[in-house]
């Protein structure tokens, strides 16, 4: 199959495209410099350039390239601003859906997350709405999340991949990265919010897998949902950090989210739950 991997060079797109090529299947990253491109070639893949927000770029790019499958990793959360990760998730999405029907690809499997549902009692699982009504500055995540899988939505096969909150190298939660930092400062307090978490190459396993799957939203996230009290002083530990100070309550949408759609299709994570992932050896 041919498939092009827009945001190659991302957290997820770095774990995904090895498992793509050793698959057997034709591979191009969607690159927005050039310097990727060496990389990529040693893992056996192309690479093409195109900026998320050029549109004659894309569309030249998927004409010339007619993928069979755009697997849609774009994000924007390296400097933490997350009105640039909401308008890609708007623009950038539009964008790769209209090259994309151009050029005649029937299928497209997109990053989305888990933490978006209204809120409810439990675990979210996929039938439930997303938060739309959520206030400021919640409702501008959700907003672009909704955006994203409405457009997506418009391919003839689609698959939405709702993840957790991403841990392993290379994420905020990896012993090198934000929240492990933020951990060791004690600026992260255990709550009663809920979360789920998925493994970063649990997370590109499931990628690889929707190629096949039937169109609609799947949360890939591990089998233990969990309060903050319970998660947050167990990576605490992981990363050399202290025990985190307790405050009681939750934010909106912190209910966390079930697998089992997922699994239904033959998803299963290595690592069915942060307790194990966490504390696992070169892991995060």
């Amino acid at each position: 199959m041919k498939i092009i991997v827009a945001g190659a060079s991302g957290v997820i797109g770095r774990s995904l495209i090895p498992r793509l090529v050793h698959a057997g299947h034709e591979v191009t990253g969607l690159l927005r410099s050039p310097n990727y491109a060496a990389e990529l070639a040693s893992r056996g893949a192309a690479a093409a350039v195109a900026d998320a927000y050029d549109r004659d770029a894309l569309f030249e790019a998927m004409s010339v390239l007619r993928p069979d499958a755009v697997i849609h990793q774009w994000t924007a959360l390296g400097a933490l601003n997350f009105a640039d990760n909401a308008r890609i998730r708007k623009e950038g999405t539009r964008n790769l859906v209209d090259a994309s029907l151009a050029a005649g690809v029937r299928r497209m499997i997109v990053q989305s997350i888990s933490w978006a549902y209204a809120p409810g009692v439990g675990p979210a699982e996929e039938t439930e709405p997303l938060d739309v009504e959520a206030p400021e500055p919640r409702a501008a995540t959700v907003a672009g999340v909704a955006a994203m899988e409405r457009a997506a939505a418009e391919m003839p096969e689609h698959v939405v991949l709702r993840y957790g909150l991403l841990y392993g190298a290379g994420t905020w939660y990896a012993a090198d990265g934000l929240m492990a930092e933020r951990a060791r400062r004690r600026m992260l307090k255990a709550t009663d919010g809920v979360s789920s978490f998925v493994h970063v190459d649990d997370a590109a396993q499931a990628a690889q897998l929707a190629l096949d799957w039937p169109s609609g939203a799947y949360n890939i996230v591990d089998r233990e949902p969990a309060a903050g009290t319970e998660w947050l002083p167990v990576f605490a530990q992981s990363v050399g950090a202290p025990a985190p100070i307790a405050e009681a309550g939750s934010a909106r949408g912190e209910r966390g989210a079930r697998n089992a759609k997922a699994l239904g299709q033959g998803w299963e994570p290595k690592h069915r739950s942060w307790r194990e992932g966490f504390r696992a050896p070169n892991k995060i």
